[in-house]
């Protein structure tokens, strides 16, 4: 009661000291910045680039004052903190007041872009990294959580979430160069300022280099093959680019390298000529002139080398996998198991495309931008359907219905439509809300699902905007968690809904995954509840698990039905999409290791400055991860957000490594029985008292077995894939 009175008299000082500020007034960000930590969310809607510099200094000016006040009461020993509350409880109110008013801002630089934006993020984002190292390099918290965890006693005494917090703070910690000092500790923090301005220029680039590039096409020849969806996006991005009156039928059409318009093309456009050029540009997005990201990359990986020498690390991967449960010996055999196994599928598949063609009559030798096409020819074949026949049995509207049901067959809670309820960025935002099985609110979330190629950054991810915590809300009661699901597939066109694609249902389900860790957390401390302090190479199960559901009969049929009959997808095309998830299994798992094993040679290995640089490195990997080498002009590194722009730095291997935990996860429901309805919702309740419940407050290791009742395999990974295991090879 004690700390959350404290809490409440600082939620108060901050509010007066933002009214009696008049550059701030009618700043609705800085308003929210100073309110109370509850369960108010943000006003998207009303917030606006010019009110970020003033909120966000403002705040951070509050936040360093009460830092300050808290240093002072811990003592520059930090022996003035004898009570867990007493650090903990401010420390949490700190991060999150900030983390709330920043995460607003960055997400909408990720989904509503502006040039008006971006300046004030790059005029703000510098204080706002001082502010953490403030925070992160403060000897006397440092020295209050030593002393805690130095003291058996009171460490033992303290809860398992607590003991994980105490740990967390002292690594990372150490890893912000807390005991650096003089002109190390300088060079460190100028170090830091300048891989966040270069973190957010690589993001731009991306952006602005997707968005620069489009095709107008006005003779129907050259779009021959592309199936009706893509013709009338074609057609609608057209129109949107001032071209009036463009049609499906007669165009004009606009082909951009945003996913939804890219990938029809590599699969279905006959003329080579055009997928030759929409393929070329797409692998030398972000690697010329202004936007160009290679020099990034070389600086970016140069000061992450330095970091690490700073810190005492070898390399920058060994900084990122003291934060994992893996170590890099572990990661690179895992990644040779799951190569060696995929190689010699993965040179079959490549001949029997090349075989498929030559039997179709092709007289020329197959090059990087005919492949997609004629392995999507041999999948038509092979399985007897094409992709395009299934989107009118996966509109949005029934999916969600689909998914939302198996959410509350397997965790017991009800997803109910809220929308009004919240302020949104754009009209098609949804929010929604989870309902317990007691009829109490839970949680809630945002989605916006359709790909905005003007403004809204490429791929998919979920993050949260509040999370749980006993301490943050109002009048007694905990806050809930609240998280936003971005995704960027294909948009409704005229008067159909969208019409998804396999790849984007399954995105769907993953996203959703990743959702629910952070909703159905019941972890009471808000600094290790839902995502928030889970290893990195854990964060992915939950996600990966849910894609599995996807090919579940039972889940699938119930949703899959034609958006206009209502008729169910036909048994045996269920049949014939299962059996090709297994197609080209071997490419595909080459590919997620070729980028894992780049990534972390790049962060252990590479010397920047090195004669052929990064480019020549990927390549030198290619010649065991790919069974077609790369064209030497690809610059997919420029592109590579997740590890130069995103969390992934020398932990892109994460995906692979939790895929093997959540195919194993899935194997415990395939093990009772998928038809077993009881069984199912009991491993269901299960799965979600253990790896969707905990948060970060318990070893992940023991999570899992708490679960699961041993530690993982890679069977279940493997026999999904339809790939055979293989013995490792140095």
């Amino acid at each position: 009661q004690g700390q959350r009175q404290a809490h409440q008299r600082r939620a108060a000082m901050c509010s007066a000291a933002v009214e009696a500020a008049p550059a701030l007034e009618g700043n609705v960000l800085a308003a929210y910045g100073a309110a109370s930590a509850s369960a108010q969310l943000p006003p998207f809607d009303k917030i606006e680039a010019d009110q970020v510099v003033p909120a966000i200094s403002a705040l951070i000016d509050q936040l360093q004052a009460e830092l300050e006040a808290l240093e002072a009461s811990v003592g520059e020993d930090g022996s003035g903190c004898q009570k867990w509350e007493d650090l903990a409880a401010p420390l949490e109110t700190l991060g999150d007041r900030l983390g709330r008013a920043w995460g607003a801002v960055n997400h909408l630089k990720m989904v509503k872009d502006s040039e008006a934006l971006r300046t004030a993020v790059d005029e703000v984002q510098p204080r706002n990294v001082e502010f953490g190292l403030r925070v992160a390099q403060s000897e006397p918290l440092y020295r209050a959580f030593r002393a805690m965890k130095d003291d058996s006693a009171r460490y033992e005494a303290l809860t398992e979430a607590q003991r994980r917090i105490v740990d967390s703070e002292i690594l990372s910690a150490e890893l912000s160069g807390v005991a650096l000092t003089g002109e190390a500790k300088e060079e460190f923090n100028k170090l830091q300022q300048e891989s966040a301005k270069l973190s957010t220029k690589f993001s731009n680039n991306v952006l602005d280099s997707t968005k620069a590039f489009e095709k107008f096409i006005e003779d129907k020849a050259l779009v021959e093959g592309l199936p009706e969806s893509a013709l009338a996006l074609a057609a609608q991005t057209a129109a949107s680019k001032g071209r009036e009156g463009a049609t499906a039928e007669a165009g004009p059409w606009c082909i951009t390298l945003d996913f939804p318009s890219y990938m029809p093309v590599m699969q279905h456009a006959t003329n080579r000529e055009l997928r030759e050029e929409v393929y070329r540009a797409f692998i030398a997005r972000a690697s010329s002139g202004e936007v160009d990201n290679g020099p990034i990359i070389e600086r970016t990986l140069e000061i992450r080398k330095r970091k690490a020498e700073l810190l005492g690390f070898g390399h920058f991967a060994d900084v990122s996998m003291s934060q994992k449960m893996a170590d890099l010996d572990s990661a690179l055999t895992l990644l040779e198991e799951l190569r060696a196994a995929a190689y010699e599928p993965g040179v079959k598949e490549l001949e029997d495309v090349r075989a498929f063609a030559k039997e179709s009559g092709v007289d020329y030798e197959l090059e990087h931008h005919d492949m997609t096409f004629w392995a999507e020819r041999l999948r038509e074949e092979r399985y007897a359907y094409k992709e395009e026949d299934l989107r009118p049995y996966f509109s949005l509207p029934a999916v969600l219905d689909g998914l939302f049901g198996l959410i509350n067959r397997l965790f017991g809670v009800t997803i109910v439509a809220a929308d009004g309820e919240a302020p949104v960025w754009n009209p098609d935002v949804r929010f929604f809300k989870v309902m317990g099985e007691d009829g109490n609110q839970r949680a809630s979330f945002y989605l916006d699902p359709y790909s905005r190629p003007a403004e809204k950054r490429g791929g998919a991810w979920m993050d949260e905007v509040v999370g749980r915590s006993a301490l943050l809300g109002e009048g007694g009661a905990t806050r809930l968690p609240t998280a936003h699901m971005v995704c960027n597939q294909s948009p409704p066109v005229g008067d159909k809904p969208s019409l998804m694609t396999v790849r984007e249902v399954e995105t769907l389900f993953h996203e959703m995954g990743h959702a629910l860790q952070h909703m159905l957390t019941t972890q009471p401390e808000g600094m290790v509840a839902g995502i928030r302090g889970v290893e990195w190479d854990t964060v992915e199960l939950p996600s990966q698990y849910m894609e599995n559901w996807f090919y579940d009969k039972k889940t699938c049929m119930a949703f899959a039905k034609h958006y206009e009959t209502g008729e169910q997808l036909p048994e045996e095309l269920f049949d014939k999409v299962v059996a090709a998830r297994k197609y080209r299994a071997g490419t595909m798992m080459l590919r997620q290791v070729h980028f894992s094993v780049t990534d972390l040679k790049l962060h252990s290995d590479y010397v920047p400055g090195s004669e052929g640089g990064v480019f020549a490195m990927e390549k030198e990997i290619a010649k065991t991860t790919s069974v077609l080498p790369p064209l030497e002009e690809d610059r997919f590194l420029c592109g590579f957000s997740h590890i130069f722009a995103g969390g992934y730095s020398a932990g892109y291997f994460s995906y692979k490594w939790a895929e093997v935990l959540s195919a194993d996860a899935f194997g415990a429901f395939e093990e009772v029985g998928l038809e077993n309805e009881e069984a199912v919702k009991e491993t269901g309740r299960r799965f979600a008292d253990t790896i969707l419940a905990m948060g970060g407050g318990r070893d992940p290791n023991l999570v899992y077995q708490d679960f699961r009742g041993r530690g993982p395999s890679t069977e279940a990974l493997l026999r999904h894939s339809g790939l055979a295991p293989a013995t490792a090879t140095a």
